[in-house]
């Protein structure tokens, strides 16, 4: 894939596809990682004289303006980050959004609105997609893709858009493609993954996908209790896939899965709730597992000893709600331990998780900003965002 490095661009309008889906509770913006991540390329091109136009999408407004769903509040925080002017276009292809083009000066961006506004950009109709790729190729002379959270869309301003424009890949698309290489292609080794977050059915495929290649995969989170209960043991109120024990059965005759000893278990989700740490094998019928316990921590961090390689994607519990932190907490700390080795935080939760409980971001190798796109390409699937951009 061609770099954005390589783009002469001064004096040139740069669409960039930016991943700006950020949580914003009342015109608010919480966790800011994305927005931040995407400073860099947009710094770079201000500063090589290019004429940026930012496209990005925030939540699922199903092709239809949400109010609750403008990236205002985004445009807002970019501006503070990015340190230049972020002109704000009320729309995406229509009147505003031309304006703004066409006003815009050599020292700031223009971020248009949120483009799944626009029910062409994920339309299933490859006619109606791309006359709408027609319409943002009308705006810029050369795209860049910087959101790899989004390659796996075969949607507009990822695909159709690379068809009309000359093209190239950001450095978060470039970088995310970079270390999934090495996790996928000869890892060093040991290889260790340790996965979280509620369901198995979620990471299904990417468990059947790097059970063969790794050495040992840590299992936490709520979708630990179901390989817990393929076990034989009683896991009480907690998180419980029936129709995945089978599988789960599957995967630990396997020999590589290591679960927890001990849980935080509680009378109810909740931080006020009654809780205590309790063995994995014995959780009572009326408690529910919101993390996992000390000793749990404790083998798993013996466990990650001496890894080369590691993959961590999803929180070991509830992080957001205090009494339920100090797993994932403890994970980050021996994974973020591991100098000699490559460290690869994959997936928003974890990401998020690093950054509300104060851990250097630097003490890893790589923070992914690439959610289910980074698992999809873990599974070996194709990726459209990605295809078309190679050359």
């Amino acid at each position: 894939m061609r770099q954005a490095a390589d783009l002469d661009v001064r004096g040139k309008r740069v669409l960039v596809r930016s991943d700006l889906n950020v949580p914003v509770k009342d015109g608010v913006v919480g966790d800011d990682g994305r927005i931040r991540a995407s400073v860099p390329l947009l710094r770079d091109l201000l500063d090589r004289g290019a004429l940026p136009v930012v496209v990005a999408h925030l939540g699922r407004p199903k092709g239809v303006p949400v109010p609750a769903l403008s990236l205002a509040p985004v445009a807002e925080r970019l501006q503070e980050l990015l340190g230049a002017p972020v002109r704000m276009a009320q729309d995406v292809v229509g009147e505003s959004a031309a304006e703004a083009v066409r006003a815009t000066e050599a020292d700031r961006v223009v971020l248009l609105e949120n483009v799944r506004f626009e029910a062409a950009e994920t339309s299933k109709d490859d006619a109606e997609r791309g006359a709408f790729a027609d319409q943002l190729a009308a705006l810029a002379d050369l795209y860049v893709d910087d959101a790899f959270g989004a390659v796996h869309r075969k949607h507009a301003s990822v695909y159709d858009i690379a068809e009309r424009l000359p093209h190239a890949a950001g450095p978060l698309v470039a970088t995310e493609v970079g270390v999934l290489k090495r996790l996928t292609e000869e890892p060093a080794r040991p290889y260790a993954v340790v996965l979280g977050g509620s369901k198995v059915s979620d990471k299904l495929k990417v468990i059947e996908a790097l059970l063969p290649k790794v050495d040992v995969l840590l299992v936490g989170g709520g979708m630990c209790f179901t390989f817990l209960k393929a076990q034989g043991h009683e896991v009480g109120a907690s998180l419980l896939e029936e129709d995945q024990l089978e599988t789960c059965r599957q995967f630990l005759a396997t020999g590589k899965v290591v679960l927890p000893v001990d849980v935080v278990a509680a009378t109810a989700f909740s931080a006020d709730a009654e809780h205590g740490v309790v063995p994995a094998e014995a959780i009572p019928a009326d408690r529910m597992g919101l993390d996992i316990g000390p000793e749990s921590v404790r083998a798993f961090t013996a466990a990650l000893e001496g890894a080369r390689t590691v993959f961590w994607n999803g929180p070991m519990g509830v992080f957001e709600l205090a009494p339920y932190a100090e797993g994932t907490r403890g994970v980050a700390e021996a994974v973020a331990s591991l100098t000699d080795a490559l460290t690869v935080v994959g997936g928003g939760d974890s990401a998020a998780a690093v950054r509300a409980l104060g851990i250097d971001e630097s003490r890893f190798t790589h923070i992914s900003t690439g959610g289910g796109a980074s698992l999809e390409y873990l599974e070996g699937k194709k990726l459209p965002g990605l295809t078309i951009l190679e050359d």
